[in-house]
């Protein structure tokens, strides 16, 4: 199979779907890797890199999609791409389709073979894929959320951990999934009183006995959070609901009663956030601010240590796109149950309930997809 590497062009995306590596394993697997000029740049990895691996170096992104019969991103396709994709073609990347009508509409109409990073599963119900961003995303939600409490930056000026005499930062976090974990961890490793909230008691109750003691798991209801946020000088926002929106667990009413100069990090704007004053930043321009109270909705956090993040997300995605190199997407799919929860939109049909929930779309069992 011809497998083509594009170069991201969302704003201030700085990863690339697969190391030079990476590409050195697919071509061992008898493909052939077509890698855009310049794709892995950001990452810092040189177009060289990749020939050292075996791959071809390919003038342009219309030129990969032209020649490839799978192509890889990080991020979703952008507008001017969709003319590119063909009919039948496999796309693989993170779609979070449920976040983006326009999207999700015109890959229907492309019929393109959509396998989506982030719906992949493994067999105890964790999304294998997702997982490695989600961690370096957790990690940095806390970092970005010390550094916005600053003064300088506009924050309540609070050291996360305090010092003796002087009570540290209060932090909320809503959802105890690994993007919650992570954050957690930050927090408490820098000091903070942390309130870590989740709604499943068996999730808690194995929090309860990993977590260091200045972390408090907390069973997480409407109330909970009311109460919790008027006392907390940071919030992350750590909710997923598997590819379909995130709820709005933060409302604006709630944002009144905080403490002026707060910070909410919304880990949840790819899927549509779970604040209801959420929309998305970028790294350029992160933060803005309502009622009072600091918003941070960066849509890609992990591209900001996109080096770290290539390297994680290219140690989980490739074992997936060897397996669909190797077998094509309809065997590797019926093959695998896990891989076969990736499929979101295939030639022209909507096969996750997820994202025909958030439209209104017709939706078709992926086990009619697969058929014959």
């Amino acid at each position: 199979m011809i497998v083509g590497i594009l170069k991201e062009i969302k704003v201030e995306e700085n990863r690339v779907c697969m190391t030079p590596a990476g590409a050195e394993i697919m071509k061992s697997n008898g493909h052939q890797v077509l890698v855009e000029t310049s794709a892995g740049v950001g990452s810092g990895f040189s177009d060289a890199d990749y020939k050292n691996a075996g791959a071809e170096i390919s003038p342009s992104a219309a030129d990969v999609y032209a020649r490839s019969e799978m192509v890889m991103h990080v991020k979703e396709p952008q507008p001017n791409e969709y003319p590119m994709i063909r009919e039948g073609q496999i796309v693989f990347t993170y779609f979070h389709f449920a976040a983006g009508e326009e999207l999700t509409r015109a890959m229907i109409d492309r019929k393109a073979i959509c396998v989506t990073y982030e719906t992949i599963t493994d067999p105890d119900g964790s999304l294998p894929l997702l997982t490695p961003m989600s961690e370096v995303a957790g990690r940095m939600a806390t970092q970005e959320g010390a550094k916005y409490l600053e003064r300088p930056q506009g924050g309540r000026g609070i050291l996360m951990g305090g010092v003796p005499g002087v009570a540290p930062a209060n932090v909320v976090v809503i959802g105890g999934g690994v993007v919650g974990t992570h954050a957690a961890q930050m927090a408490c490793g820098l000091g903070a009183k942390v309130h870590l909230l989740d709604m499943s008691l068996s999730r808690l109750r194995y929090l309860s006995e990993i977590m260091p003691k200045n972390c408090f798991p907390t069973m997480s209801s409407p109330a909970t959070v009311r109460e919790l946020v008027k006392e907390a000088d940071l919030v992350v926002g750590a909710v997923l609901v598997h590819g379909a929106k995130a709820p709005k667990l933060v409302t604006r009413e709630m944002l009144k009663t905080m403490k002026p100069g707060a910070v909410l990090v919304d880990v949840a704007i790819d899927q549509g956030g779970c604040f209801e004053t959420s929309k998305a930043t970028t790294h350029t321009d992160p933060i803005y601010e309502v009622e009072g109270i600091i918003h941070y909705c960066v849509a890609n956090m992990p591209g900001a240590v996109p080096l770290t993040s290539t390297m994680a997300l290219t140690n989980a995605t490739l074992p997936y796109a060897v397996k669909l190199a190797n077998k094509g997407w309809k065997e590797a799919c019926m093959a695998d149950e896990g891989m076969k929860a990736g499929l979101n939109v295939v030639a022209g049909k909507v096969c996750y309930a997820g994202v025909s929930d958030a439209f209104g779309l017709d939706y078709v069992p992926v086990e009619e997809v697969l058929k014959p």
